[in-house]
């Protein structure tokens, strides 16, 4: 099983990505946890929801999390792509899905995640990172601790530096 980081952990990833719902949901057995892409989410969403295993949802960067926040509590993963290294439209997804929806379930960045992104989308509201493939998931989670103050509010931590109490 490819591992991933969650919650600062290196974890056996416990999800499966269906890229081929129409195929691959019939070979998949009914307890997996899965993930999705929205489209396929928001149009089967009852058959989804009825399965035994979790569901969780794929994100693309043009996705508005305005069409199923309603949904939420229902969707047990949001994973948000990253593209590519530059595409920093899943920031902004998962801050507003963090911060305006109160989602606080496991928010994933995949696609071309890399180890000096961690940090930044952690302070975004992700919580979980599957690595590319070809980089090393234990010097990534060593990033964490590359940084020791972040001076501006984030979704961890409300108040700038200048407005912090020692």
């Amino acid at each position: 099983m490819p591992k991933i980081i969650k919650k600062r952990e290196i974890i056996e990833d416990q999800w499966i990505s269906i890229n081929n719902p129409e195929q691959d949901l019939v070979s998949t057995d009914a307890s997996a946890n899965i993930i999705v892409e929205l489209a396929f989410w928001l149009e089967n969403k009852s058959s989804l929801i009825a399965r035994t295993g979790k569901v969780g949802v794929l994100l693309q960067g043009s996705d508005e999390p305005e069409l199923f926040h309603q949904e939420l509590n229902n969707i047990d993963l949001i994973a948000i792509n990253f593209p590519k290294f530059g595409d920093g439209r899943g920031y902004s997804i998962a801050r507003l899905l963090f911060e305006r929806y109160g989602y606080q379930k496991e928010i994933r960045a995949v696609g071309d995640v890399l180890r000096d992104q961690l940090r930044f989308m952690e302070r975004c509201g992700f919580n979980a990172y599957a690595l590319r493939s070809d980089k090393n998931i234990e010097e990534a989670l060593a990033s964490f601790s590359a940084i020791s103050v972040d001076y501006q509010s984030d979704v961890l931590e409300k108040k700038p530096i200048y407005n912090r109490r020692p």
